[in-house]
């Protein structure tokens, strides 16, 4: 009994919705039949045959008009484009896309529009996608309806090592069968890579450059045990050079270890705001014993307004040291040493924060410009290493910079000094420190 009060009760429900729409035209309807039946145009009957008709038509269509819009409505929601499926794959913390057969994008969450922003909805990923490791897997998954896992190099804006990840997966129909989409989830490999770089490049580079000051203090240790064990003069002159070696030992492994963590994170681009005003004043106010030493003279030309970029403070404060230690160093011939920041525009066309450190020393030959950078490279290798040099400070310089998507220009002309600038972007950071 309950279930027949139910089927009258859904049956009769639109009737007053339908006679609220059309009270109108029943009610013109009804007043033009009586006018017709009270002037005698009429017969009761025909006007009363008349109006079921016109109720009936008014009537009836409202009906089978909703029902065409129910189904209508119910077809163009596929299970697939629902709102929770999407709310799912936008609840992924890696980057995911849901693909259909045809590999068109049905879902995507903000990490995948991160990595690949040229990804857009009811278009195929393939021409989003462009590398060929994502094509063959995709195209293997589909034809196959079997997982697949890719391995492929991101170059673009910084080296990235990514996994993806093809995985089929069975979606019902309204119709009770099952829609064959695609869900590509990517992992980023980089942290792993870069550790596996960082180990080899750590024991190649360590047992290269070591060998030499390991080898001087093995050397000086046997002479002060035999031949020189009774003579004070001989004794403190090696212990001299024997403390430089360490001392050079202990900076190299210190530089190494820092570029290694820059290149751990070279990915990563730093998003806290930093005054670089203050971090460059601290970093010549630290130098000043050197150059005092080096009778070298700092000039300071920085704005007194703040000059704020997205960046890594301590990271900043390498970078300057290196690029100002540098010039008072190699430079220190020269009397003095300039350092300025100005604002600029890069061939882009982008706003960018430029610093610039100046010598009037020697110069560096243009044949060595292009090399500057490279680990352990060095124009002279007895005086750099005289003057305390591991033959990183640059290519520690260099990947700062690269981390923060910055570049390096050098301008050098023999006997009239050099020019090392700093670019960075003026970017937007996202949180402040």
């Amino acid at each position: 009994m309950a279930i027949d009060d139910s089927s009258s009760s859904s049956f009769f429900a639109p009737w007053p919705d339908r006679l609220r729409h059309s009270a109108i035209i029943l009610l013109a309807a009804g007043l033009a039949l009586c006018a017709l039946v009270l002037l005698a145009d009429l017969s009761l009957a025909r006007a009363v045959a008349v109006f079921i008709c016109i109720a009936a038509a008014a009537l009836v269509p409202w009906r089978l008009h909703d029902a065409v819009n129910s189904r209508e409505d119910v077809r163009a929601v596929r299970p697939v484009e629902a709102p929770a499926v999407s709310a799912v794959v936008a609840g992924m913390p890696d980057p995911a896309v849901l693909l259909d057969r045809a590999g068109r994008v049905i879902h995507l969450n903000a990490a995948a529009a991160q990595l690949a922003p040229a990804l857009r909805k009811n278009e195929l990923a393939q021409f989003a996608l462009r590398s060929p490791e994502i094509i063959t897997a995709l195209r293997e998954a589909i034809a196959t309806s079997e997982p697949r896992r890719a391995t492929y190099l991101d170059q673009v804006p910084v080296d990235r090592w990514m996994e993806l990840i093809v995985t089929p997966v069975p979606v019902p129909t309204l119709f009770g069968g099952t829609e064959k989409c695609m869900l590509l989830t990517f992992h980023d490999q980089t942290p792993l890579r870069r550790v596996e770089e960082m180990r080899a490049d750590f024991v190649a580079n360590a047992s290269h450059e070591l060998r030499t000051p390991l080898a001087a203090l093995s050397g000086f240790i046997d002479t002060l045990q035999g031949p020189a064990k009774e003579d004070a003069k001989a004794r403190e002159r090696f212990l001299s050079i024997m403390h430089t070696q360490a001392t050079r030992m202990a900076r190299l492994i210190d530089d190494l270890l820092s570029l290694s963590r820059v290149e751990l994170s070279a990915h990563v681009r730093p998003d806290a705001c930093v005054d670089i005003v203050p971090i460059i004043r601290q970093v010549a106010d630290g130098l000043e014993p050197l150059a005092k030493e080096r009778q070298v003279a700092i000039e300071i030309d920085l704005p007194e307004a703040p000059v704020t970029l997205a960046g890594d403070r301590e990271e900043l404060l390498r970078l300057f040291e290196n690029l100002i230690e540098n010039a008072l160093k190699y430079g220190a011939s020269g009397g003095r040493v300039i350092v300025s920041l100005t604002e600029a525009t890069s061939s882009e066309g982008a706003p960018e924060v430029r610093v610039k450190v100046r010598d009037f020393g020697p110069g560096i030959a243009p044949e060595h410009l292009p090399r500057l950078t490279e680990r352990f490279y060095r124009v002279d290798v007895g005086d750099s290493r005289a003057q305390g040099g591991t033959g990183l400070g640059l290519s520690l310089v260099k990947h700062i910079l690269n981390r923060h998507r910055g570049r390096l220009l050098i301008e050098s002309v023999p006997k009239n000094g050099a020019t090392f600038t700093a670019c960075f972007p003026q970017t937007k950071p996202v949180t402040s420190a």
